[in-house]
């Protein structure tokens, strides 16, 4: 009997170990080659780990059960042969035909069998649904991020509202938490212990930027081929004003103190999965359309759930934008080893006093997070106010941060 073993990759250079998220085939199933027989969970990303041979499958890990680097965890049987395509395919056709009437007879085993990628539970759970509520379109049935959406998409049926409550049943469910969730939940106890975090506070008057937004965006979006958001504009500003004051931009490790000539600004988005905080490599260097191509692609890497380690590492300073779920004023946690991290919040229109008179104004409120460690309250003060003014004047992000008659100067 000829066997290959099917041993567990590595996700990364730092990672030794990972878990078993779940099997997507039973022991014993034949499988064929590049089949992906199970998803495996470290604390940066969720991998598929497929049959490298077609065969008869023998797992040797059980689900949920935490694995080293380079165990074998399943052995394929390469003496059996897989089913032919076409019977597979035969399937489909034949439900398709079904009666309607033969639909409530096969819910019960739809429901008993209904599973869910990673990726697509934690959007389920994330909008309290139910697996057995969504069609999967996945191997064996499973359901998958695309089949969330879709159904998402379709709306809620009115009958499926509770006018008296939410319909709490008093049961309690108990899941283990991810290796990702584990890291996030170490890294910020980490911070909040180990950094002398302080936040500071200021105001934006978003009218400038949103003026020159609405005036250019369809240019820009036909240009560029990107839409024109305030992400770009406030990263723009920030790596600015960290050249200005490199503390912010700076790490201690041990009793030395890093500065780094460039800015690798974190971007935190949300995921399925979580919060996570892709890099924009070097942003210093990139223009507003650069900025926002790279924040998409990001994004887009995080919601499938294919961002590498690389792309999550080395940041030297992190921006979050809480605003996109309504909310008003944060204290955004520092994401170590960086020293600094900005919040960015909702536009609200505000009553403000300007020359005397009070006007209506689209304001946000912006905090910065810092270790006062390394960085001083002038300084970061000095940074917030920096980033407000450039927003508030978009033509200093374009004279780096000075007024255009200064630059006319020389001065």
């Amino acid at each position: 009997m000829a066997t290959v073993d099917i041993k567990v990759p590595s996700p990364g250079e730092s990672i030794t170990e990972v878990r078993i998220a779940q099997w997507l085939v039973k022991d014993g199933d034949v499988v064929s080659k590049d089949q992906v027989i199970a998803e495996i969970d470290s604390d940066k990303a969720t991998l598929e780990l497929s049959a490298e041979s077609g065969g008869q499958v023998k797992l040797l890990a059980a689900a949920d059960q935490t694995v080293n680097v380079g165990d074998v965890v399943a052995k394929i049987d390469t003496s059996v042969a897989a089913p032919a395509k076409s019977a597979e395919k035969a399937a489909p056709a034949k439900e398709e035909k079904a009666p309607a009437k033969a639909e409530p007879a096969k819910a019960p085993a739809a429901t008993a069998a209904a599973s869910a990628t990673p990726v697509a539970k934690a959007m389920l759970d994330e909008k309290g649904l139910s697996a057995d509520k969504v069609k999967g379109t996945g191997p064996n049935g499973r359901v998958t991020k695309s089949d969330v959406s879709a159904y998402v998409s379709g709306g809620v049926k009115a009958d499926a509202i509770a006018m008296n409550g939410w319909g709490g049943s008093r049961e309690q469910k108990r899941s283990k938490m991810t290796s990702l969730r584990q890291t996030v939940a170490k890294r910020l106890v980490m911070a909040k212990n180990q950094t002398a975090m302080l936040t500071t506070f200021n105001e934006v008057d978003m009218s400038a930027v949103m003026a020159l937004r609405d005036k250019y965006k369809d240019k820009f979006k036909e240009t560029h081929g990107v839409n024109l958001g305030f992400m770009s504009f406030f990263t723009k500003a920030v790596t600015e004003a960290l050249r200005l004051f490199p503390a912010v931009n700076g790490q201690i490790d041990g009793e030395e103190i890093i500065l780094s000539d460039y800015a690798d600004i974190g971007i935190a988005v949300s995921s399925p999965k979580g919060l996570m905080v892709p890099v924009l490599r070097n942003a210093e260097k990139l223009s507003l359309a650069e900025i926002e191509a790279g924040i998409k692609a990001l994004a887009v890497k995080a919601r499938d759930g294919k961002l590498t380690i690389d792309e999550m590492t080395g940041g030297t300073f992190t921006i979050t934008n809480g605003g996109v779920f309504g909310s008003m004023l944060s204290t955004p946690i520092i994401n170590p080893p960086q020293s600094a991290i900005l919040g960015m919040h909702n536009i609200v229109d505000r009553p403000v006093a300007v020359n005397g008179q009070v006007v209506i104004r689209p304001v946000m409120y912006v905090a910065l997070s810092y270790d006062h460690r390394i960085i001083d309250g002038k300084e970061s003060v000095s940074f917030l106010y920096k980033v407000k003014e450039m927003i508030e004047d978009p033509n200093k992000l374009i004279f780096g941060a000075k007024d255009p008659g200064e630059v006319l100067l020389g001065l």
